[in-house]
C-alpha cells in the first residue's frame, strides 16, 4: 500500500496546473497518490485532469465539489485520504524532483506515532529557500515554536500523519470562503511535535490570483472565518500574551465587520480584548479603506 497522498486543492487553475503535474511525473519515487480536489472550477480543469488519468502515468484521484474555499477543499481531502501520510501542494507550485523519495525514506528512518509529521522547506523558482532554513540544533519542534520561539520565517512544507489531519475539521460558514489553515496545525501542536527535515520539497510561486496576494479582500469578505480563527488562537495554552494580544486586535476588527454586539461575551480573553479595542478599531478602518475596489476613471 502506498504511504503518501499528495493533495492539490484547485479553483480555475487549469492554466498553471500542468507544471504541478509534470513535477509529479518527474518524481524519482512514484509510490504516491495525487488527489486533486476541484473546488468548483468553471474552466477546463475537469477535461485536463481526465486526460492525465487516461494517460495512466500516475495514480490520480479526482473529486469535484461546489466551491467552499481552500479550507473546504482541505476538509474534503482529509476525509478521503487513506494513506499514512499526506502533503498539500498548491496548484501553482511544483515538487522538487526527489521530494517523494526523501519524504518516504526520512519517515521510514525516523517516523513514529509520537510525532505528527515532518516539516520541510519551500523554495522559490530559483532554488532560494523561502524565509529561513530549519535550526540545525533541533531534531523536532511544534510548528508554533518553530516560528515564535526559534525565529524561523517563511512558508514551510508540512507532511502530516493522515489519522491526525482528520481531526479538527475546518468550520464552514455560509457565504464565506476562508478560514486560516494554520488553525488545524496549531491545534495539533497541543498534542505532538514534528520532525524537522532541512530539505527542499516544493517550489512555490505566489500568483496574482492566489489567496496570499488577496489577503485584504479575504479579510473583509470572510469576517466570520477570521473571527473564529482569532478566537481559537487566543485559546492556545502554549501561546504567549503578546501573540494572544495580536489575535485579540484582529478579533475586534473582524467582530466590527460582523456588527457582532456580543463579541465581548464571546472572547476567551476578556482582559486582552479590552486593551485591544482601540487597536482593533484602527485595524478595522485600515482594512475597510485598503480593500475598497478602485473606481474606474471615465
Amino acid at each position: 500500500m502506498k504511504k503518501l497522498t499528495i493533495f492539490t486543492p484547485t479553483y480555475n487553475r487549469a492554466y498553471c496546473l500542468e507544471k504541478c503535474y509534470k513535477s509529479m511525473l518527474s518524481q524519482t519515487n512514484k509510490s504516491f497518490i495525487w488527489l486533486i480536489v476541484d473546488d468548483g472550477s468553471t474552466d477546463q480543469t475537469n477535461i485536463l485532469v481526465h486526460e492525465w488519468i487516461e494517460e495512466g502515468s500516475l495514480d490520480i484521484q479526482y473529486v469535484y465539489q461546489e466551491n467552499q474555499g481552500m479550507h473546504g477543499a482541505h476538509n474534503t481531502a482529509y476525509r478521503l485520504i487513506e494513506t499514512e501520510l499526506n502533503m498539500c501542494i498548491d496548484s501553482d507550485d511544483y515538487l522538487a524532483v526527489d521530494a517523494v523519495e526523501k519524504i518516504i525514506k526520512f519517515w521510514e528512518d525516523n517516523g513514529c506515532d509520537r510525532v505528527s509529521g515532518i516539516i520541510g522547506l519551500d523554495a522559490d523558482q530559483h532554488d532560494g529557500v523561502i524565509g529561513t532554513r530549519l535550526p540545525s540544533h533541533l531534531r523536532q519542534s511544534t510548528l508554533f515554536n518553530l516560528y515564535y520561539k526559534h525565529g524561523v520565517t517563511g512558508d514551510k512544507k508540512l507532511v502530516y500523519r493522515s489519522e491526525l489531519t482528520k481531526k479538527y475539521p475546518y468550520p464552514i460558514f455560509s457565504e464565506e470562503k476562508y478560514v486560516g489553515l494554520a488553525l488545524k496545525y496549531y491545534l495539533l501542536d497541543r498534542e505532538y511535535e514534528m520532525l524537522l527535515m532541512d530539505e527542499v520539497l516544493c517550489h512555490v510561486e505566489y500568483l496574482p490570483d492566489g489567496s496570499s496576494n488577496n489577503m485584504m479582500k479575504q479579510y473583509r469578505s470572510n469576517p466570520m472565518g477570521f473571527a473564529h480563527y482569532r478566537k481559537e488562537l487566543m485559546k492556545l495554552p502554549f501561546a504567549g500574551r503578546i501573540f494572544k494580544f495580536r489575535q485579540a486586535i484582529h478579533y475586534v476588527s473582524s467582530s466590527l465587520m460582523l456588527r457582532n454586539h456580543h463579541f465581548w461575551r464571546e472572547t476567551p480573553q476578556k482582559g486582552l480584548t479590552f486593551f485591544a479595542l482601540p487597536f482593533g478599531v484602527i485595524l478595522y478602518a485600515y482594512i475597510i479603506v485598503k480593500s475598497r475596489t478602485p473606481k474606474a476613471f471615465n
